[in-house]
């Protein structure tokens, strides 16, 4: 009996073993594919690949996975629930930037603020003077992009195009808010080309906001693109894409 016990416990550590290197070699192979994109799609619009930043969303993804995926060469990783980040803060291993990357209710500030190193979903003046308060208490200047609904979709979050300034100039009197860019979520469409005209429309309102002369405000980041679109986000603009699935494989909700 106990015999056969070892050998079915054998049996199960080599599966886990099997099912781990399949899963490293699963995420090395996508990060190889995204990078690709990422190159062809700066060739065709001549730019830079070193001009592009990659976040790696590691939403409902475990820690295991998102720490190999650190090691194959991912610096940032793109949470959408401050819970997540709180889960897994003290499991990630190595040098990486916390990115908050999901709609932002003003309670959950607190559970995040000493955590994470840019904050893409900014939308609204509560928001900013609830981030101002607990970073002013954490003594550190909190690094956000305003959050642009530039589909008008009343389902989905952001300031709509024209509230952003009146936003920016709000935040331009808080002293632990600085401002990096703007970050959209595009609609959704069966064909990446019919998001054009958005990232197109985020672009031209990103070099809007470089001319604004207020305290607080560096426009440095245009944070759009996901895994079905982001090529088209760094044909018009993009300075930085927000990759999951194209990463980690599909996700168990």
């Amino acid at each position: 009996m106990e015999t056969k016990l070892s050998e079915r416990q054998t049996s199960i550590e080599k599966v886990k073993k099997l099912t781990k290197e399949h899963s490293n070699e699963f995420i090395g192979l996508n990060l190889n594919t995204i990078n690709e994109r990422i190159l062809k799609a700066c060739e065709r619009s001549g730019r830079s690949i070193k001009d592009i930043q990659l976040v790696g969303v590691s939403k409902t993804i475990e820690p295991d996975l998102v720490n190999e995926s650190i090691r194959l060469g991912i610096t940032m990783i793109g949470e959408s629930k401050p819970q997540e980040i709180k889960r897994k803060y003290d499991l990630i291993e190595g040098d990486v930037a916390w990115h908050m990357i999901g709609s932002l209710q003003t309670n959950k500030v607190k559970m995040i603020i000493d955590k994470v190193d840019l904050i893409h979903t900014l939308d609204r003046e509560r928001l900013a003077d609830e981030l101002e308060r607990r970073a002013g208490e954490a003594g550190k200047v909190i690094h956000a992009l305003i959050q642009i609904n530039i589909g008008d979709e009343g389902q989905k979050s952001g300031v709509a195009v024209e509230e952003v300034e009146s936003l920016i100039r709000h935040i331009s009197t808080c002293e632990h808010i600085q401002i990096d860019g703007l970050m959209a979520i595009a609609p959704y469409f069966e064909s990446p080309e019919a998001v054009r005209p958005f990232f197109k429309k985020m672009k031209s309102i990103f070099e809007d906001v470089k001319k604004f002369e207020y305290n607080n405000v560096n426009m440095s980041i245009l944070s759009m693109g996901m895994t079905h679109d982001f090529e088209v986000a760094i044909e018009e603009g993009a300075t930085m894409v927000r990759v999951g699935t194209g990463i980690y494989g599909k996700r168990n909700y």
